[in-house]
């Protein structure tokens, strides 16, 4: 009997691999501490965002660049929405993409505008100022304390509401609802570009001596999963995973994986862990594709089945989607316990994926809406004007911008999204740490800080409970930390 002549193990790739994951901690441990990082942060692990981007419109004023900032802080990737790109970052900084666009011109909103986006904030609105020479200090009337005679310097009509309708509608147009987006390749930025390589890294069959060879790469707005698999060594798997997630994600709240994608006819599986081992069980899900055309699979959580190196053990339960660690992409040459894969052929292989989401998830808002308290009151029976703040009293005067935002509001409300109306008393400079009261159907007065209706905003992101409400907000005296869940939870 002739014995087979093996083919040569890539023991540099190897290396690489269990380098790269970490998978010998006495390894990594020597080499943070040959490289001087022993006392620094782990710049490898995978800070996750909490969702996808978020398009801030009126990023540049009050109310929008503090929500920019606290969407950074909280690790949201942001685009912001300006007329004028160079002085935007000068305002906001780097780490924010700017599109440049206007709300109301129509033509330079394009569909790019919202590529890769899952929410909008909407801090827009005309711009209202003292009446030149009425005041040699327009922050004191902005800070509501003392009021100086306005003007308007926009259109309400076209900004409040024809612009607010513009950028409705294209969202409508383009948002998913009750999905929570993982990965959106379709949207090649140089941060996209960097996250496939510090997130996602090969795990071929190199670890247990075979030659199979695989990446994971950006290409025409898709991410490839393509290589060579082998069967040479024993060996017959190539794969794609990422790094541990930090924390890990929780996905408790929905019902599985949906994976947009285009395949060559072969069968995958997906397997994503809830537990950080590298050698772990794994909770897997083989799927078909079809030959060069689209596909979503959708993969129910209770679906998974729990493997450790090929072998099923059903004694470890149900996937835990509240701390999912990592997920991987594999085409192997065995499905599970001995039995091969029915579509499995050696030779290349390429899987293009779009995205990559969580889906059936409680839906949250997809298009937040910073309006104003006031705007159902003027021509309202009854209504002593003496007592209403100056927007009420001046409506007409400054265009009818309580009318309009209200049209605004409304074209919100009929979309068909799902919507957070915040309609803030007076604007203020203070600082945010007053607790907050929320009231329906537009009676109350007083003052709120933008920090907080900032913080408010992007509170709104996560929370159901926010979900297609339209209130009114304003502080009252005591220093706290509000209960935003409880406070949104209180609504109609």
């Amino acid at each position: 009997m002739v014995e087979k002549k093996r083919s040569q193990w890539d023991l540099n790739r190897f290396w690489q691999t269990v380098t790269y994951f970490e998978a010998i901690p006495i390894v990594t441990c020597l080499q943070k501490l040959l490289a001087g990082k022993q006392n620094k942060p782990d710049s490898t692990k995978t800070q996750f965002n909490p969702m996808g981007k978020i398009l801030v419109a009126g990023a540049t004023g009050g109310v929008g660049k503090r929500v920019v900032k606290l969407l950074q802080q909280q690790n949201y990737a942001v685009r912001a929405l300006v007329r004028n790109a160079r002085k935007a970052r000068e305002i906001l900084g780097e780490g924010v993409e700017l599109f440049e666009g206007d709300l109301t011109i129509p033509e330079t909103l394009t569909t790019k505008l919202m590529q890769g986006v899952t929410a909008v904030i909407c801090c827009t609105g005309a711009r209202v100022q003292p009446v030149e020479g009425d005041t040699p200090s327009r922050e004191k009337y902005y800070q509501g304390i003392k009021f100086y005679l306005p003007e308007v310097v926009d259109s309400p009509e076209m900004v409040d509401y024809q612009g607010v309708k513009n950028l409705v509608d294209l969202a409508k147009r383009n948002l998913n609802s009750g999905d929570r987006l993982l990965f959106d390749f379709t949207d090649p930025t140089a941060d996209m570009q960097t996250g496939i390589k510090n997130i996602w890294g090969a795990v071929d069959d190199v670890v247990m001596g075979g030659v199979s060879e695989s990446k994971l790469q950006l290409r025409d707005n898709r991410a490839v999963f393509a290589g060579v698999v082998s069967t040479d060594n024993n060996g017959g798997f190539a794969s794609v995973r990422t790094r541990n997630f930090e924390p890990p994600l929780d996905l408790s709240e929905y019902e599985g994986i949906k994976i947009r994608l285009q395949g060559d006819g072969k069968r995958y599986k997906l397997i994503a862990r809830c537990e950080g081992k590298w050698d772990g069980v794994g909770y897997c899900y083989s799927f078909d594709t079809i030959y060069n055309y689209p596909q979503t699979i959708s993969i129910p959580f209770r679906d998974l089945i729990p493997v450790f190196r090929a072998k099923t053990v059903p004694s470890q339960g149900y996937f835990d989607s509240s701390k999912v660690y990592s997920m991987q992409l594999m085409l192997s040459k065995f499905e599970y316990d001995g039995a091969l894969n029915p579509k499995f052929e050696a030779g290349f292989f390429g899987l293009e994926i779009e995205s990559i989401a969580a889906y059936g998830g409680n839906a949250k808002p997809q298009f937040i809406m910073v309006s104003s308290a006031g705007v159902t009151r003027p021509g309202r029976p009854n209504l002593i004007l003496e007592e209403e703040p100056p927007a009420v009293r001046m409506n007409e005067q400054l265009g009818g911008i309580l009318t309009w935002k209200l049209r605004g509001e409304d074209a919100v409300r009929e979309s068909g999204l799902k919507y957070a109306i915040v309609r803030p008393c007076a604007l203020t400079e203070k600082t945010g740490d007053k607790l907050v009261e929320f009231e329906q159907g537009d009676n109350i007065r007083g003052q709120v800080s933008r920090e907080t209706i900032a913080e408010l905003c992007v509170k709104a992101l996560s929370l159901p409970e926010a979900t297609d409400r339209t209130f009114e907000v304003k502080e009252g005296e005591t220093v706290g930390k509000n209960d935003w869940q409880g406070l949104f939870a209180s609504l109609q």
